[in-house]
């Protein structure tokens, strides 16, 4: 059995970091945890702008995605600051966390009496979950337990060429391995779908995937709009991406050949082994943020023009096809591709590269996100505010 150096959790689950994660339950407790952030160095937080005036599913979203995050492997350890009078409940939330068994601690800004009483009191409760997190060792841990996120933004006429076919291949290494890939964006697969369909282990979950589709179709439809001008992006028509067809046959190459065994919902927990879709928004940080709340250790994300983004708790590894874009964009890119359009390399050497840099990944070397500071979180909504 291949195995990695990682950090096992009480729950039987590995992370490939050990993060303190600092999470505000409403946009109202976003400055303090920020400056907690910035106090402990080493301490993550997530701000959003939501927790409160919401209802029903959106409320739940909310929830979900906040706990999904702070359970996810890669934490270590979790801060909950709430200001005390918001609808996501923060008592709630810290037993979705604790059910890992990983620590968590909670306060509200109102009882503790404000915000700069708040910023030292979470200071020093950080200070402390901190220096407990670094006292813990890594061992050597399954690398079948490794959970893979594919995701592709900014695409261009390279992508579905290079960077997206060398993705596919290195996924299907990983599902070789005993691990799991989660590809996602509905909106990516739009006039493909039915080849992902035809993966599909059963009729059922194929019937789910196309109410996938139907399901957001309905919604643009609804609001009267058009998605044309949305997707592809005036960014993808300008890279020579001519149809949203076009963008989406190159998008699916990224999630290799292994049969899909499942449907699963924004932020819902990636089951073990084998490839499964993510019903989630083609937006970047939102869809990236729900796949790190569903667990997943790492994300792959294809560029072709080029983008900066990386996420809180998972390390994203940015892969590009376009030379110009490496060469342009080098402090963001961690893996080159481009020798495949002139035929120096092959898909099966650029997949290779793609897998070799997983593992690496996996054993604790930083992407460039990572080394930037790239922490981007973003909830995906459901319902209008109160």
């Amino acid at each position: 059995m291949s195995m990695i150096m990682g950090y096992e959790r009480p729950n039987g689950e590995i992370g490939i970091r050990n993060h303190l994660l600092i999470i505000p339950t409403v946009i109202c407790a976003n400055q303090v945890c920020n400056r907690i952030m910035q106090m402990v160095p080493g301490a993550i937080s997530i701000p959003h702008q939501h927790g409160c005036s919401q209802i029903g599913t959106d409320k739940q979203r909310t929830f979900d995605v906040l706990a999904g995050t702070g359970r996810n492997p890669n934490v270590g350890a979790v801060l909950i600051i709430s200001l005390g009078c918001e609808v996501v409940d923060p008592v709630a939330l810290a037993e979705a966390i604790r059910m890992t068994g990983k620590p968590v601690e909670m306060f509200d800004i109102q009882s503790i009496g404000g915000s700069i009483k708040a910023i030292g009191h979470g200071a020093e409760l950080a200070t402390r979950m901190l220096k407990q997190l670094e006292q813990q060792q890594k061992t050597p841990v399954p690398l079948s337990k490794l959970k893979v996120a594919v995701k592709c933004g900014g695409s261009d006429a390279t992508s579905g060429l290079s960077s997206n076919p060398a993705l596919g291949y290195a996924a299907d290494a990983l599902i070789s391995a005993g691990g799991t890939i989660v590809i996602g964006e509905t909106t990516e697969i739009i006039g493909a779908e039915h080849v992902l369909a035809e993966r599909c282990v059963n009729e059922s979950v194929s019937q789910k995937l196309y109410s996938s589709v139907e399901r957001f179709e309905k919604e643009v439809e609804r609001m009267g709009a058009d998605m044309r001008g949305g997707n592809p992006s005036p960014g993808n028509i300008a890279g020579g991406l001519s149809t949203i067809e076009e963008k989406s046959l190159g998008c699916i190459c990224k999630c290799g050949s292994a049969p899909i065994k499942g449907i699963i919902e924004y932020a819902e927990s990636v089951p073990e082994g084998g490839l499964y879709f993510m019903d989630s928004p083609g937006n970047d940080i939102e869809c990236v943020s729900g796949m790190a709340a569903g667990g997943v250790h790492i994300v792959c994300f294809t560029t072709g023009r080029g983008t900066p983004t990386g996420a809180a708790v998972v390390p994203v590894i940015k892969i590009t096809g376009n030379p110009h874009t490496f060469k342009l964009m080098e402090d963001n890119m961690d893996v080159d591709v481009s020798d495949m359009l002139f035929g120096a390399t092959s898909l099966e050497l650029a997949g290779d590269a793609i897998w070799q840099e997983i593992q690496e990944v996996a054993e604790g070397k930083w992407t460039k996100a990572e080394v930037l500071g790239h922490q981007e979180f973003s909830i995906n909504r459901i319902g209008p505010s109160l």
